[in-house]
Parts: C-alpha cells; sequence; structure tokens
C-alpha cells in the first residue's frame, strides 16, 4: 500500500453488509479512528452493552458527579481487547493519549478523560467504548474487495447526536441507501 493511500479509511464509516457472517459486526456502524499500512482501528458506535457509565465508573474507583451522564451506554467497540477503555469525543481538548482522528474529533484511551467526565469537566460529546475492532495490514481492504462493507465519510452528526438504533439507518441514508433493499449477496457483471 502507498502512503497516499495508507490512511484512506481513517475518519470513514464502515457499514456491514447484510450478508456479514461475523457476529460481532452483523449489522455494525463502525467508526474508523486509524488507518494506516500498519491496519485499522475502528469502535462499533450503535451496539451498546448491558453496563451504563455509572456501572463502568464504579468498576474503575471513580465517582461519576453529573447525575444526567449516569445513564448512559458503555459501547461495544469490538471484540479485541474488551476489558479496555476508549472514548470517542468532540472536542479534541487536551488528554494524555489522545489520536487525533478528524478536525474536532479525538480517540482517547488514557484514564484523565475518565477521571474529568466524573468531575464533570469531560468532552461534551463522547462515546464511551469498551473493546475495538482491529485489522492487520491489508486485512480491511481485502474485506472491502470482498464486499462485507460500504464506506463513506464519517459524520460526527451520527457519532453523537442520533440515537444508537437509528446510526445504521442514518448512515445508509447519507448514501441514499435504504437498507432494507440490500441484497445478502454480491454480483459481479
Amino acid at each position: 500500500m502507498s502512503a497516499a493511500t495508507a490512511s484512506v479509511f481513517t475518519h470513514q464509516f464502515l457499514l456491514a453488509m447484510p450478508g456479514m457472517a461475523d457476529p460481532n459486526f452483523s449489522g455494525a456502524v463502525v467508526y474508523v479512528a486509524e488507518h494506516s499500512a500498519k491496519g485499522a482501528l475502528g469502535l462499533v458506535i450503535n451496539r451498546t452493552m448491558d453496563i451504563d457509565l455509572r456501572t463502568l465508573f464504579e468498576r474503575i474507583d471513580l465517582a461519576l458527579e453529573p447525575e444526567l451522564l449516569a445513564g448512559q451506554p458503555v459501547f461495544f467497540g469490538g471484540p479485541v481487547q474488551t476489558d479496555r477503555g476508549f472514548v470517542l469525543h468532540h472536542p479534541l481538548g487536551q488528554w494524555n493519549s489522545t489520536v487525533v482522528v478528524a478536525e474536532e474529533v479525538g480517540l482517547t484511551s488514557s484514564k484523565d478523560i475518565l477521571e474529568a467526565v466524573a468531575r464533570g469537566e469531560g468532552p461534551p460529546k463522547m462515546l464511551v467504548a469498551l473493546g475495538y475492532a482491529g485489522w492487520g495490514p491489508g486485512q480491511l481492504e481485502d474485506e472491502i474487495s470482498r464486499n462485507a462493507w460500504l464506506t463513506l465519510p464519517a459524520d460526527a452528526e451520527v457519532i453523537f447526536d442520533t440515537p444508537v438504533e437509528l446510526r445504521l439507518s442514518r448512515a445508509f441514508g447519507l448514501l441514499g441507501i435504504d437498507p432494507v433493499f440490500l441484497s445478502t449477496s454480491a454480483g459481479h457483471a
């Protein structure tokens, strides 16, 4: 892969095609936070876990002060390192370990952002996830070439302002596609 195409999928959505066999990704919208010749890292943004922020913060010994955040869901970011937390957020802010994904979107994995959230000083828009989706060198490109995923530029409104249950249909809508009409198999002319 050339350097020019190395990060082509960063700040993109991956939309699982109906024939996706992997149950971790069936019906998933994945936000790609990093893509390079070394592989890719993303978060599933439309699948919540059975715990909320209050429960997560209790598990890591942080008192969550803003009560309105307590009931927010924790997301299943993907099947890799499900004990590791990630915060996808807007705006960027100043955190110890942030990957700048786009102009105002960051992915932070350091505890300082969670400590700030607990004090009510975290980013105003965020998605907290456990685990991530990862691909080795060339693996994502191969999956895309085999029609496992549709790709499109990410939209922060879908990530941060759209109800979880509507994110897949909204993302498909950005392409002008109703997912109900997608076939489960790819055709070739």
